[in-house]
């Protein structure tokens, strides 16, 4: 299949590109960006005109929910949503059932996704046997059967002597562990500490339940050198120390949620359960800290935190609902709203979906790298087509995803993906 994209804005930050131009395709691979071959006979041609093309979105934080949890998201429907939201890469967390903590169990999710001819899966392996704390995986066999890094998901560690020996492990062999930082028994409440959670009676989460995840976090990392992702930083202060740690040059990384990044405790209206998230939604000036460190890179990626909750288990009073919200379908949107808002120009904006991303992920994208999150000639054919023009509006109707719950239900969003196309084929193109 050849596929010409053309006249489109070319936006590619990981190679500096920012023009008007055509994109070819043959083979799954992109054969030129700008001056096509005088030969290139295309089968399929898009018209870009007025509109961006760009590499495929890349996501750090979704749950696919299959194998085990198929009644809140199938794979078929999850991954169509990816594509849909322009996703073309996407990590997924362990925590399904059983836990991704065998290579069998890698082996066949990634079997099952890739027969799909969607987007593409990075699963994490978990880090310690279904994800109890206690005992430490075989990350050097479920790295060979496709995992990226090895992650608690919401499951902290109890023994910080554990998370030492797991970061010790994970710096003798290179690999990345990705940790939602969380004190234990600090974070078990289901709003943000503050007034409006006492006036409405909520058990709350503090700040110090991730700041101090953060301090011991940032101390086993200054004695093991492990390379750490940090995921989902929901703070003011977390985005402060997230910033020292790297201008003490530690190997960390950081992202933020579209969650996170656009609501603040206030969205919870009358317990409202759409607004029962993980992490919780925290005040204004924290919301406010992380899109000032979304934009001057303290916070590499934003992430949208997929994670399809079947309508009964958000049917509950607020405590008892089943946190999360769909997302993949709201990424760009929501990046698109942030820059907009910050006034920041496109390719930054791009950048923190697609470039940054895949920095993050590293050398851990194996046959990947160099393809995901840019535009190279030779490289994989991942490319999405955007609109920053106009509006939609969010309803169950408009999501693809098997979860329709999202704190966003009925805002309407700038921006819209009108085509992707993963490895050369065009998996999702908007009616």
């Amino acid at each position: 299949m050849k596929i010409l994209i053309q006249n489109g804005r070319v936006i590619d930050p990981a190679n500096g590109i920012d023009q008007t131009a055509d994109v070819a395709i043959a083979a799954g691979r992109i054969v030129a960006v700008g001056q096509v071959p005088v030969d290139f006979t295309p089968n399929r041609t898009i018209d870009a005109t007025g509109a961006i093309v760009a590499p495929g979105l890349v996501d750090l934080a979704t749950r696919l929910r299959e194998p085990g949890q198929e009644h809140a998201g199938m794979l078929e429907s999850e991954m169509a949503a990816a594509v849909a939201g322009g996703v073309t890469s996407l990590v997924c967390s362990p925590d399904t059932e059983p836990v991704l903590d065998e290579p069998g169990l890698v082996e066949m999710l990634r079997h099952r996704a890739e027969k799909l001819h969607l987007a593409r899966v990075l699963p994490l392996g978990a880090l310690t046997l279904g994800l109890r704390g206690e005992v430490l995986t075989e990350m050097g066999q479920l790295t060979a059967a496709g995992c990226v890094g090895f992650s608690q998901a919401e499951v902290p560690i109890p023994s910080t002597q554990v998370l030492q020996r797991a970061l010790q492990y994970a710096s003798t062999f290179g690999y990345t562990v990705w940790l939602r930082p969380q004190e234990l028994h600090l974070g078990k409440g289901v709003a943000a500490s503050g007034p409006l959670a006492t006036r409405m009676g909520l058990s709350s989460v503090s700040v110090a339940a991730e700041t101090i995840a953060l301090h011991t976090i940032f101390e086993l990392v200054r004695s093991t050198r492990a390379r750490v992702h940090l995921c989902r930083i929901s703070s003011a202060q977390g985005v402060d120390l997230v910033r020292q740690a790297k201008a003490e040059d530690l190997p960390v990384t950081a992202d933020v949620s579209i969650n996170s990044l656009h609501l603040t405790d206030a969205d919870m209206g009358y317990f409202d359960s759409r607004a029962r998230l993980l992490p919780v939604l925290r005040q204004q000036r924290d919301r406010d800290a992380l899109r000032a460190g979304l934009a001057d890179g303290t916070l590499d990626a934003l992430v949208s935190d997929h994670t399809p909750v079947d309508a009964d288990a958000k049917a509950l009073p607020f405590a008892e609902a089943e946190p999360g919200a769909t997302g993949m379908e709201l990424l760009w949107s929501l990046a698109l709203k942030w820059g907009q808002d910050a006034g920041l120009p496109l390719t930054q904006v791009i950048s923190r979906v697609t470039a940054a991303p895949v920095r993050v992920l590293g050398t851990a994208l194996g046959s990947l790298q160099g393809s995901a999150g840019q535009l190279a000639v030779g490289g994989l054919a991942d490319v999405c087509v955007l609109s920053d023009q106009g509006h939609w509006l969010v309803t169950d109707a408009s999501l693809r995803s098997q979860g329709k719950s999202t704190p966003f239900s009925g805002y309407e969003l700038p921006g819209r993906v009108l085509a992707t196309v993963v490895g050369g084929n065009v998996a999702f193109e908007a009616r």
